[in-house]
């Protein structure tokens, strides 16, 4: 098989529907869990709808295989909790160990916080619904698509980035809210691109892209 992303299938929600919309975009996409199909990818896509410790232990050996691979060179892309999982631990139900492979926690969506007028502004949690992201030119999962786009999140944690060679793309939530993180080959996004319409599969087309060169 000459070119294929891996959807990771690891028994949480979410990940038929990325492979489906990796196949709308005209992308030979598996979902497995096989070590040999995962070594043959080009890249590696790893969704997920799940509370984080969940998601974590189904994940389970399949854990070091995926860090091996990101840390060899290939491109691993996390979306939602997969997004989450890329970072050092969650206080989701607990703490929970991560990938560890961008520095930085998982923490929760604050249900208050001080806007720039000094006025205390409530926060829906979760936060659901599409809320705009500012694009940074340098991150390359947002190529071709201006300054800022609308996508669309559903979750009750956040990723709190700490890394200083991570470039990070946020929404306004109230606060800044990291919503998608590029370190080298490990690229992440708290937003559903399979459910954020043309801007979403544009996010995917290019992940893609990264794949092929």
């Amino acid at each position: 098989m000459s070119f294929m992303i891996v959807v990771i299938d690891y028994n949480v929600g979410n990940v038929r529907s990325v492979c489906n919309a990796l196949r709308h975009i005209g992308c030979e996409a598996a979902l497995s869990k096989e070590t040999e199909t995962i070594e043959r990818a080009a890249g590696i896509v790893l969704p997920g709808v799940a509370a984080f410790g969940y998601a974590v232990s189904q994940l389970s050996e399949l854990t070091e295989l995926i860090k091996k691979l990101a840390l060899a060179g290939k491109p691993l892309l996390g979306i939602c909790v997969g997004y989450q999982m890329l970072f050092c631990y969650s206080i989701e139900y607990g703490r929970h160990n991560g990938l560890g492979l961008i520095a930085g926690n998982v923490v929760p969506v604050p249900v208050g916080q001080q806007s720039r007028q000094g006025c205390l502004t409530a926060l829906s949690v979760p936060h659901m619904g599409w809320n705009q992201v500012k694009l940074p030119e340098d991150m390359d999962l947002f190529a071709g698509l201006g300054k800022e786009k609308n996508f669309y999140f559903a979750h009750s944690f956040y990723a709190d980035v700490t890394d200083q060679q991570a470039k990070v793309a946020y929404t306004d939530y109230g606060f800044a809210m990291p919503a998608a993180v590029q370190k080298a080959n490990i690229y992440g996004l708290q937003f559903h691109p399979e459910k954020s319409s043309k801007s979403g599969l544009q996010v995917l087309r290019n992940f893609v892209e990264i794949c092929e060169t």
